[in-house]
């Protein structure tokens, strides 16, 4: 198995109204995002290709909106001690993400 091109843990996933957890699990590997539950067990999954993710400018700079198989999740990305820290204007997880997925889709 290979090296994931990005992962990121304590990722809080939600489903418009609703959260599904507060500390999942963003992956990006062997061409497919996964979304994970804390306990491993997938949410969602799809080949990056046909993931559409992006910044609303409504978001938090640590989120980010992705739609995957027709259904849009809220993803809140921060980094380890970020989690506390609202409107601080990083964004540098949430970036890292959207630059993997385009990668990965060989997108530019």
């Amino acid at each position: 198995m290979s090296e994931p091109e990005f992962s990121a843990r304590g990722v809080k996933i939600a489903r418009w109204p609703r959260s599904l957890t507060r500390a999942g699990e963003v992956r990006i590997e062997d061409g497919r995002l996964a979304l994970l539950t804390s306990y491993g067990s997938e949410i969602d999954s799809a080949p990056v290709a046909a993931v559409r993710a992006g910044r609303p400018w409504f978001a938090k700079p640590d989120e980010a909106v992705a739609t995957v198989n027709g259904t849009r999740y809220r993803l809140r990305l921060h980094q380890d001690g970020d989690a506390d820290r609202e409107g601080d204007g990083t964004s540098e997880e949430s970036g890292r993400f959207l630059a993997a997925l385009k990668r990965a889709a060989g997108r530019r």
